[in-house]
């Protein structure tokens, strides 16, 4: 077989892979929203024996959508509402989310959407997406349900892309199936940091977060913290000593903690059987609408 003539090539055909080749390459690091953009469907799998991931997946979103660049006309501060969507079996394993909790600046945004049937929760996940008027959308599902099939996955993964809102989608107890999720988290609790002030307080929250599959991005492997309000990202364990305990966490602007516990969620919350004419409803008087 002859070798192909390169020589007819231009030069820029040269450049554009080797720019592709170092974006593809490129470590993946806290609030890399503000330069490349948001990954706006990702999935995070973790087991329902640790605290790690819903309070992992929530700080994963609040680190995009709090470092995302705002464009010319739109306000200094994001002021959408925020979809959280369970279904019931993923609540049983880690507990609804806890409003007084919840970072101050997101305890009076929050829809929480209770699923019967993981058929509702990506109904429901789906219908979100939709809605320009969400900041993001946060899903959780246990196991591997028939469900979610690749089809499902990229259904979820073309009207993110279609619309602009974000999807993170947490997998309790969930084997590495096929999906269409543009970065894929696997995370564990890790040691959590020295406390500055008190060493006898249990310190915040730490998680070893391994990133197995991603489209932008190499794999790799960080422990994830926060500190000062941000999100940060360690490539070594050998700096934390101490063991994380609960689900609580701080990110913000204030020191608040996120937890989860097995409480009713006060304000806009729905359980789904079958059809859900309440989410559309809400999802259109957070647009605006008249309904």
């Amino acid at each position: 077989m002859s070798q192909p003539d390169l020589s007819s090539l231009p030069t820029t055909a040269f450049e554009d892979v080797a720019t592709l080749s170092a974006q593809r390459s490129a470590r993946w690091r806290p609030r890399l929203a503000a330069q490349q953009g948001k990954a706006l469907h990702s999935e995070v799998f973790a087991s329902s024996r640790e605290a790690a991931g819903a309070g992992a997946a929530l700080a994963l979103a609040l680190d995009d959508w709090r470092n995302a660049p705002r464009g010319e006309g739109e306000e200094a501060e994001d002021r959408r509402s925020v979809l959280w969507v369970q279904t019931r079996d993923a609540a049983r394993l880690g507990g609804r989310p806890y409003r007084a909790g919840l970072p101050g600046d997101l305890q009076a945004r929050l829809i929480h959407v209770l699923a019967e049937k993981p058929e509702d929760a990506l109904f429901a996940m789906e219908e979100g997406l939709r809605c320009r008027e969400l900041a993001f959308v946060l899903g959780e599902v246990s196991g591997n349900p028939k469900a979610l099939d690749f089809t499902a996955s990229r259904r979820l993964t073309l009207t993110a892309q279609k619309h602009g809102v974000p999807l993170f989608l947490l997998r309790v107890d969930a084997g590495r199936d096929l999906s269409s999720a543009r970065m894929r988290w696997e995370v564990t609790c890790a040691p959590s940091p020295a406390p500055e002030w008190n060493a006898q307080a249990p310190g915040n929250p730490a998680w070893k977060a391994e990133l197995f599959r991603a489209r932008s991005h190499a794999p790799g492997e960080w422990v994830l913290s926060e500190r000062t309000g941000q999100l940060e990202a360690a490539r070594k364990l050998g700096s934390y000593s101490r063991p994380s305990i609960g689900k609580a966490f701080t990110l913000g602007k204030h020191t608040r903690s996120y937890s989860v516990r097995p409480e009713p969620v006060e304000g806009p919350s729905f359980t789904l059987a079958g059809a859900a004419p309440e989410v559309s409803t809400a999802l259109r008087q957070a647009r605006g609408e008249r309904v």
